[in-house]
This record gives structure tokens, C-alpha cells and sequence, in this order.
């Protein structure tokens, strides 16, 4: 555990966290120390922040465990594509799988997966060549990556303008008085479990719109179409409807053989043709029976 201790005297003052981190360990990019900040690993007099634009005080405390860099190591691995050209992979990711190396990461990873035959760009983080979104561990279906630079930095921006279309199909716990809905409720890095995400007054915006496509026994099957991409936001906003998705065990799902989420259709424009382009994951046969493609 690294320890810095701000001095009242200090030119440190006023810093921001991340420059000031940065600096003190030129080993590391300024974009994983802002992914280490935003992943609750950096308290600030025992306390966890999740802004990197945080101004350091006098007598500030910042407690930090440096992570040790993961190495990619190409492995096989089982590889459902969807679809694949010179510039991005779209695979249907099983649940399970890791998508990049990381911290309590042992498992072969897709990047790692992909790496075997295929080359992918490095832009800020060597540990995440071509990855310009995730999906949980547990989550399965469509995700898209990068096979070249000028294709990384266009999702990238695609993503972060909220210019793609996602759609999810959840189960969750319990019955629907609405037919459709929406929520708008901020989320942040909570407090008391920092590995966890919950609604936070002072978090970033995040909006999810669902919709309930049949109400079953004791529970909910919903189309979930994100407007924002916060970590774990579908998740977390179903949890604050009080409809946990099943098998969720991290925010109090009820037991399933599986999380309950499958990322459904990607709807993007690709990158150097132009056009917009969509990729759909087959349900899974453990979702419930649906006329999905009337959704359309």
C-alpha cells in the first residue's frame, strides 16, 4: 500500500489526483490511474472517490495499492463470431468470460482469445487492445472490437456520443404494475462497498429506458435499452425499480443457474464504410420463449 500525505505547506495543493498520481508514478498512464480512481481504489483519508478531477487538501491522506500490470497471453478459446472484417470483430460473448485482464483476473480472457490470430490496437491501455466497451463477466452477447487504431478512436467516440443503439433482455425478480418505463437516476461508486455501484446523489447522469415484454410466474421478462453506458447502470437501475435481475449476486438478484442479461443488438456505423450496421447475439436457450424479433 503506497501512502501520500498532503502538507499544508505543500505545491501539491490544488492538484488534481490523477496529474498528482501520474506524476509520482511515471510507470503508469494517466488513463489506467484515472480507471484505478474510477474503480474505487484510491481513497482519499480512507475514503473512496471516484473523480480523478478530485483537487487534493491540506492534510489529505491518499492510500493506493499500485496494481501489477496483467500480460496478455494469446490462448484459444472458444469464439462465437458474428461478424469480422479488416477493421472490428463482433463476437457473442458466453457468460463466464472475462473481457480484458485486470485486477483478481486468472482466467484466459477475449482479448487474450482474440490475440492468438489477430493483431489489435493499443491506445491508452496495453492492457486493453482494441476494447472500446465491456460487458460484465457474467453478462453474455454482442460486443464489438477494434482490429485498428483509426477504428479504436472512432468507436470510442462513437460510444462516449452515444451514437450506438444496445438492447438488453433481462429477467428480473417480481411482477410489473407498468408496462414500460424509464429511469433517470445518477450512479456512483458506493461509499460503503466500493466494488459496488449504486445511486448516488452526486453520480453521473445515466438513464435506462425498458420495456416489459411478459410478466411470468414470479417474475419479469424486460427489453432494456441504455442511453448512457455507466458501470453496471442496468443492473443498478433495475435494483432501484426493486426488480433485481436473476442470478445477480453482487446486487441481490435471486439465485439462477446464470446472470440474467444478454446484450442483444449493437447498432453502430461502422467505421470506414460509413454505414450503419446491426448486430444481433441469438437469445440464449435459458432465456424465456419470446417473439423477439417483433421488436423490431
Amino acid at each position: 500500500m503506497i501512502e501520500l500525505r498532503i502538507e499544508p505547506d505543500s505545491r501539491q495543493l490544488g492538484r488534481r489526483i490523477d496529474q498528482l498520481l501520474a506524476e509520482a508514478y511515471p510507470e503508469l498512464s494517466r488513463t489506467e490511474i484515472q480507471q484505478e480512481i474510477r474503480s474505487g481504489n484510491v481513497l482519499v483519508s480512507g475514503e473512496s472517490i471516484d473523480r480523478a478531477s478530485y483537487r487534493v487538501r491540506a492534510g489529505d491522506r491518499i492510500e493506493w495499492e499500485i496494481p501489477n500490470k496483467p500480460i496478455l497471453t494469446p490462448q484459444p478459446i472458444p469464439l462465437d463470431i458474428l461478424y469480422e472484417d479488416a477493421e472490428m470483430v463482433v463476437i457473442n460473448k458466453s457468460p463466464g468470460i472475462v473481457v480484458h485482464p485486470g485486477a483478481g483476473t486468472s482466467d484466459t480472457t477475449l482479448v487474450e482469445g482474440l490475440l492468438v490470430d489477430r493483431r489489435l490496437p493499443v491506445s491508452d491501455d496495453p492492457a486493453r487492445p482494441g476494447i472500446v466497451h465491456r460487458l460484465d463477466r457474467e453478462t453474455s452477447g454482442v460486443i464489438v472490437v477494434a482490429k485498428t487504431l483509426r477504428t479504436l478512436d472512432s468507436l470510442k467516440r462513437q460510444f462516449s456520443d452515444r451514437a450506438t443503439q444496445k438492447h438488453y433482455i433481462a429477467v428480473v425478480a417480481g411482477l410489473y404494475h407498468e408496462a414500460e418505463g424509464h429511469i433517470d437516476a445518477p450512479i456512483g461508486r458506493d461509499p460503503a462497498m466500493p466494488q459496488r455501484m449504486s445511486i448516488q446523489a452526486g453520480g453521473r447522469p445515466a438513464k435506462t429506458d425498458f420495456t416489459v415484454l411478459a410478466s411470468l410466474r414470479d417474475s419479469s421478462l424486460l427489453w432494456v435499452r441504455p442511453r448512457t453506458g455507466r458501470t453496471h447502470q442496468i443492473r443498478v437501475h433495475l435494483r432501484y425499480t426493486g426488480h433485481s435481475i436473476l442470478g445477480d449476486e453482487k446486487y441481490g438478484g435471486r439465485t439462477a443457474d446464470r446472470l440474467m442479461l444478454h446484450a442483444w443488438r449493437l447498432v453502430l456505423r461502422h467505421p470506414t464504410v460509413g454505414e450503419m450496421m446491426e448486430f444481433r447475439a441469438p437469445i440464449p436457450e435459458d432465456f424465456p420463449e419470446f417473439d423477439y424479433e417483433s421488436l423490431d
